[in-house]
Order: structure tokens, then sequence, then C-alpha cells
């Protein structure tokens, strides 16, 4: 072929100039992050995650929960995600920055999971009665997780996290108690939640630009 180590060398080049471009750029401006310190509220967010929810998002890793659900509040103008009530704000980078294994997800099948812990409205012990429940039966549109669950002998009291459902053939000596990775992933999803409002997760408005340049002017 004519020319063809100069071809060679150019598609290297355009491979090359590619992947500084899109994957070294990227890592240098989102990679080097830090959390934003709010000097009114003494702290800096977003709030590092207790040890019990990282070691659940390793369990929503390893189920594929990203398969069906998100974790990423789309902009306004992508969406009706608020409408939805899925989010307040549009997700930024700065919210994953202590998820070592960020679930953005791939579609949709099931609702966002942002700001799951945040919306779920009843009290903390409902909610985790609730989860548990739904995660060893599942629904029409959800698969039973039942795996995540032992059943064993009552012996004295029931134990707290022992599931308060009829179960078919269920017999009652014994108690269907979730396993310490449905707690962990309990515990996650509970967590889940952008509680602060960074300076870039504000709306670009035109507005916003008129007083920058109102203000960069004075």
């Amino acid at each position: 072929m004519k020319n063809g180590p100069l071809f060679i060398l150019g598609l290297f080049a355009a491979l090359a100039l590619s992947f500084g471009g899109i994957v070294l750029g990227s890592h240098q401006q989102l990679g080097t992050l830090a959390p934003y310190y709010d000097d009114t509220e003494a702290q800096a967010f977003p709030l590092r995650p207790p040890g019990v929810a990282a070691r659940g998002q390793l369990v929503y890793a390893d189920l594929g929960c990203a398969s069906c659900h998100t974790q990423r509040v789309r902009r306004p103008d992508a969406g009706s995600d608020k409408a939805r009530g899925w989010g307040d704000r549009q997700s930024v980078a700065r919210d994953y920055i202590h998820q070592v294994r960020p679930q953005l997800g791939a579609s949709r099948f099931g609702p966002d999971l942002t700001n799951y812990g945040r919306r779920a409205g009843n009290s903390v012990e409902e909610t985790t009665a609730a989860l548990d429940a739904f995660l060893f039966t599942g629904s029409a549109n959800h698969p039973s997780y039942k795996f995540l669950f032992d059943t064993t002998k009552i012996s004295g009291e029931t134990a707290a996290r022992a599931l308060k459902i009829g179960v078919v053939g269920h017999h009652p000596e014994e108690q269907i108690v979730p396993t310490e990775r449905a707690r962990t992933l309990v515990a996650y999803l509970l967590s889940l939640g952008t509680t602060y409002d960074y300076p870039e997760s504000l709306p670009f408005t035109a507005h916003a630009v008129d007083s920058a340049k109102g203000e960069h002017t004075k």
C-alpha cells in the first residue's frame, strides 16, 4: 500500500490524541476534585458514607443493579427527572468522589436511585422493613433476591430484622432473616442522597451569566 507507514503513523497519532483528550484529559479535570468546604456549615461535602454503606455498594454492583437503575439526575433541559421526584438538582462529578465504583447505570427499567434515601419518606425502621420484604419477595417487574436471606429456627424471641410477612410454606417456628449482604445493601440504598448544592450544580441561565458579567465589570 502506497504511503502505508505514513497512514499507520497517522492512525496511531489519531488514537493517541483521542485517548489523551478523552481519558487523560477527563482524569486531569475530574480526578483531582476534592470535597467542597462550606464555611457557614463548618464541614465539607459530600459527606463520606459510613462503612456499612460502602460495603453495600459492592453488593449493589455484584447484583448488577445498575443494569436497570441509574444514579444520575439529568439537567432540567435534558429530561423530567425533577418532575418525577428523583432529585431537585442535576448530578455533578463531585457527588461521586467518595464512591469507589460509581453506579451511574446504563438504562432506566426501574426508577433512578440517586436520592432514594432522601425520598423514602417513612422512618428508617419502616423503610428498612419495607426494603427487606421487597428484596425477598420481588415484584412483577423486579427479581426476588431470596438468596440474600437465611431461614433459621426461632430460639426465644424473634430476631429484630426478621421479615414480618406471610410466606407460603413457611414454618411457624422459623424466621426469615436478612444476611449481612442484605443488611449492607439496604444501608447503601438508604445512604443515597445528594444533600448539598455545589456552585457547579446550580442551573445555568442567561440571567446568571449577565449577573456574573456585571460583577466582573465593577
